[in-house]
């Protein structure tokens, strides 16, 4: 596994990492917790460094599995969690606060077994507490040496500044892939500007780019997506388009869909570094592999254009869920 820098922070981390969330919380139930911890360490052996958790997926649940598996390779991985909502549960609100910051990585310790927290980001910007104290808690947090590296997830461009100013901003996490590609307009140029890293989740756009989502797909009671208007039937079947360009780029290239949509990400930026999520080991050797497709000039040309052809359908959030929209 190639390595990659997030931005001029000097944290390397493997080109993909794994994005955990999914063992506990968000697309159905929870995987059986043995087999979490040996899906993690999967992943290391295979040559992923970069593992991404948080306290509210669970909560904290996902950073329970997380500390055990990584436990007996700890000083050979990066761990990143996350603050930012009330108790730790998105549907109670926002928050932000010194002291519940403090609170939540203090606990994270515990559950993640280390003394350290590599990368701490904020979850989600939260109107009520100026961004300045937010950075300069975690400021506080990396001085104490409890806090390696400073995040950020889903921040607006204004946010982002103000933060870096009082804390160096080590990576911005928000989502990008083939079929949302709002950072590039503002985003990307910003966080080559200051030297930060990204982190794309939902690289494989929650599943879509793979092309094993149909507009007759259901989706279980416990599956966040039954929720989201982009996956509505209507909206699968109008976005069935960007799925074919990835196929059909796939197949002239001998590989799968899911490693096109993460090469593509790879080739955006040397400083990116995508981290999809899977609950089985075939699937994430599969992933693995899309560090190693080489897309060509005209491969990119060629997916650009398709993909510039298409407006993509539907909201990727209902309408109750605005704590995870850009602020």
């Amino acid at each position: 596994m190639q390595t990659r820098v997030l931005g001029r922070s000097g944290l390397e981390v493997s080109a993909l990492g794994l994005g955990c969330m999914g063992l506990s919380f968000g697309y159905g139930p929870a995987t059986d917790r043995k087999d979490a911890v040996a899906l993690i360490r999967a992943a290391h052996a295979r040559g992923v460094t970069f593992f991404d958790t948080a306290e509210a997926y669970g909560p904290g649940i996902n950073e329970e599995v997380v500390g055990e598996a990584l436990a007996p390779v700890r000083d050979e991985v990066v761990i990143a969690t996350k603050f930012g909502f009330r108790n730790g549960v998105p549907t109670d609100g926002l928050d932000s606060r010194p002291e519940r910051i403090r609170q939540v990585a203090d606990e994270a310790l515990m559950r993640l077994r280390t003394d350290r927290i590599d990368l701490f980001y904020q979850h989600r910007v939260d109107p009520n507490v100026p961004i300045e104290d937010v950075a300069g808690t975690v400021k506080d947090l990396i001085q104490a040496g409890k806090v390696k590296h400073f995040g950020l997830s889903e921040a607006g461009t204004d946010s982002i500044r103000r933060a870096h100013a009082v804390q160096p901003v080590t990576a911005l996490q928000s989502e990008y892939s083939m079929w949302w590609r709002e950072p590039e307009g503002e985003i990307l140029p910003l966080l080559e500007e200051l030297g930060i890293g990204f982190v794309p989740f939902s690289p494989l756009g929650k599943g879509f780019l793979t092309g094993k989502i149909a507009a007759d797909t259901s989706f279980g009671d416990q599956d966040f997506r039954r929720t989201v208007p982009r996956f509505a039937p209507e909206a699968l079947e109008a976005n069935q388009v960007v799925a074919d360009v990835v196929r059909a780029t796939a197949g002239a290239k001998g590989v799968t869909p899911a490693q096109v949509a993460l090469g593509w990400l790879l080739a955006q930026r040397p400083w990116i570094v995508p981290i999809p999520g899977t609950t089985k080991l075939h699937r994430l050797e599969e992933n693995l592999g899309g560090a190693e497709v080489i897309l060509t000039p005209e491969d990119l040309a060629h997916l650009e254009a398709a993909l510039s052809a298409v407006e993509v359908q539907g909201d990727r959030y209902a309408a109750a869920h605005q704590t995870f929209i850009n602020r």
